[in-house]
């Protein structure tokens, strides 16, 4: 055959292969014999190797793995991929169909979907070609998982229809099937077994081998688009419906309802129905159908306000109560652990359960050698829910904390208004330690490769003793450690220079500030904008911050009146640790010369000129506020094409209401 023959022959394969993929694993309607697959795919192999020059990414052959790689990059997602709020009972909701209604009135439709219990991920194709594939991560950085995602035969290589640039967000998910062959397999090889199908797939997904990820037998179910260009779609359900037709997997066990009512109706259903699917589920996710409405509604910082995720109630088992641990975290809160007889619990093995503090023990009379009922809170924490009194033998065992510190034997005490015990040594090597997991932790520094394990066998080998010695790490010593070759120890030296150039509110949550968490570094780094700001705020400075309360601020000025934390700053600064916020600054209305500073403006409809996102970021540059929803408090209503009951609702309530054209002149000036 000529070249020209060949090439023609390998686009047929490539576009036969591709189809008949789709038939068997979106589809499950296989339309020819595996062997007639087989048969093509051998043939497509002997050309491509044959053409190497012709081999393209959306070949059928691209899905086996390639190379393993060195690392994950990091991916910065579009729109940001954010969590959804719990519903834990019909009266939640039930709350949650009332806030809606309030926002956008009585006509409102629900799309329920499956909550599939797997590991999120975005997928972006441009001109129709599967481009990027990245983690949820923190819901604003991820992680590039590209190559894993190509090897799960669900994932369309190419769409469907045409040159499309989309962005999509899934479900990836080992099947019950996948999940107990692959077990079998890693207890016939002696390695450890996975606890449950989710941390399966999370596992496979994050392999740097490709080839290790090609044969886990992923899946994946499509959920959403997250943004997409020139698209005309008014709702939830014709979202999902654009996507089938574009080629994805798009779970058929959705239902569009009415009312709350029938929302209810399917979540029982499901409930009864849940163990006889072929995969996990932890739940139902409810939203809002039309997309206006969600616009309307808007989002929380953290979650839409137009969906919830109601959870199933959590499956109680019984088992034994063995001992009672005790564990000093990076605060020095001594918390006791049960220590449990291994019982199966919403599908993973449970050995540990929290008991909180003391007064819990004694308020459900836990004894040592007693048969409890456990759960597990939203299907992941381990609890203990109650004693099993009528199987006590007489030969239980009270139990009652120390008065000793169990790290460190410094006594305990118990704070005004606290119901822990607490370690206040401030050298107690337990507290040292959390600190240093915590400080090295995803959503603090996001040092790779510095997990729990690492960080104590550091410590252990008295190689660090607080967070600044992170940065005086040497690579001789790291070798001689256990389990620390080569490629490990550079890996993980890369990744704490990396960690250096941070954003302030990454080092702020990190050194553990009491009371501030992530939100509130990342507000109290935005205000102050350096390490050395924040070191000389006052209380009174402090407290005028919205979100910073009297609570807060005396602990954060408490915290940097400490001779050894400024000591610690000054070292972090001396090995180059960026003390400098890098995200968008506050807008100082009193400062801006714009017809915006200090404004609350809705956008509303279609802008033809500017994106709705740069209108946003132009207009709080220049110091608004900008809001999903119209209310009494909204200054100015801009409307695009389109604009449906945000601009009458303005017009009913007598606000100011300006055109694309008028928004556009006033950012000129």
């Amino acid at each position: 055959m000529t070249l020209r023959e060949d090439k023609k022959r390998i686009g047929e394969l490539r576009d036969l292969l591709n189809q008949y993929s789709y038939e068997y694993y979106t589809l499950d309607k296989p339309t020819v014999p595996d062997a007639e697959y087989d048969k093509l795919m051998q043939e497509l192999l002997g050309l491509e190797e044959k053409y190497p020059e012709l081999v393209t990414a959306d070949s059928p052959t691209q899905r086996v793995g390639g190379k393993p790689l060195e690392s994950f990059e990091k991916v910065e997602h579009r729109v940001p991929m954010l969590s959804l709020g719990n519903a834990f009972n019909e009266g939640d909701l039930r709350d949650f169909d009332r806030r809606v209604r309030q926002d956008v009135g009585e006509q409102v439709t629900y799309v329920c979907e499956l909550k599939i219990d797997g590991l999120a991920i975005s997928l972006r194709y441009e001109d129709g070609l599967f481009a990027q594939g990245a983690t949820r991560g923190d819901g604003v950085i991820g992680e590039d998982i590209t190559t894993n995602l190509r090897t799960i035969k669900t994932v369309p290589l190419r769409l469907k229809e045409g040159n499309v640039d989309i962005e999509v967000r899934g479900e990836a998910y080992m099947p019950k099937r996948s999940f107990e062959t692959l077990n079998k397999e890693r207890e016939a090889n002696g390695e450890e077994l996975f606890a449950n199908p989710r941390n399966a797939a999370a596992g496979s997904l994050r392999q740097l081998d490709p080839k290790i990820a090609a044969k886990r037998n992923l899946d994946i179910f499509l959920y959403g688009i997250g943004s997409s260009e020139g698209f005309l779609i008014d709702s939830h359900s014709d979202g999902l419906d654009f996507l089938e037709r574009l080629g994805f997997k798009i779970n058929p066990e959705r239902r569009r309802c009415a009312n709350i009512d029938e929302v209810i109706q399917f979540i029982e259903g499901w409930t009864e129905k849940r163990p006889n699917l072929p995969y996990e589920i932890d739940g139902i996710v409810i939203k809002v159908d039309s997309f206006e409405q969600q616009e309307q509604l808007g989002t929380t910082a953290k979650s839409p306000r137009w969906a919830i995720a109601y959870k199933f109630p959590a499956e109680e088992v019984m088992t034994k109560l063995i001992d009672i641990e005790l564990s000093v975290g990076r605060t020095g809160v001594v918390t006791p652990t049960a220590i449990l007889e291994p019982v199966r619990v919403a599908g993973t093995t449970v050995k540990r359960a929290s008991l909180h503090n003391e007064d819990l023990i004694r308020e459900k009379d836990i004894k040592i050698g007693d048969f409890v009922i456990i759960k597990k809170a939203g299907d992941i924490i381990p609890e203990v829910v109650s004693v099993v009194e009528e199987k006590r033998t007489g030969d239980e065992q009270d139990f009652s904390m120390p008065t000793g510190c169990p790290e460190c034997g410094s006594e305990l005490v118990r704070l005004e208004d606290e119901v822990a015990l607490r370690c206040i040594n401030p050298k107690c090597h337990a507290q040292i330690r959390e600190g240093l997991i915590h400080f090295v932790s995803r959503n603090a520094m996001n040092i790779e490769g510095l997990g729990e394990k690492v960080i104590t066998q550091l410590f252990a080998a008295n190689l660090i003793e607080d967070v600044a010695d992170i940065y005086k790490l040497d690579r001789d010593e790291l070798l001689k450690l256990e389990r620390m070759g080569e490629k490990s120890v550079d890996n993980l030296l890369n990744a704490i220079e990396t960690s250096k150039s941070n954003s302030l509110e990454k080092l702020l949550f990190g050194i553990g500030v009491r009371h501030v968490g992530a939100k509130a570094a990342k507000t109290l780094a935005q205000q102050f904008e350096t390490m050395d700001a924040l070191q000389k705020a006052t209380m009174e400075d402090l407290i005028t911050i919205n979100e910073i309360g009297e609570k807060m601020a005396e602990s954060i000025v408490t915290y940097f009146g400490k001779d050894e934390v400024s000591q610690l700053i000054d070292e972090l600064k001396f090995y180059d640790v960026n003390m400098i916020y890098k995200g968008p600054k506050i807008a100082n209305v009193e400062e801006i010369d714009s017809v915006f500073a200090g404004k609350t403006i809705v956008l509303t409809g279609k802008l033809e000129q500017m994106g709705r996102n740069d209108a946003k970021k132009e207009l709080e540059a220049l110091g608004a506020k900008v809001t999903g929803s119209v209310s009494k408090k909204t200054d100015i209503v801009i409307a695009g094409e389109d604009a449906g009951s945000k601009l009458a609702k303005a017009l009913e309530l007598g606000l100011e209401v300006w055109d694309e054209a008028r928004m556009l002149q006033e950012l000129k000036r």
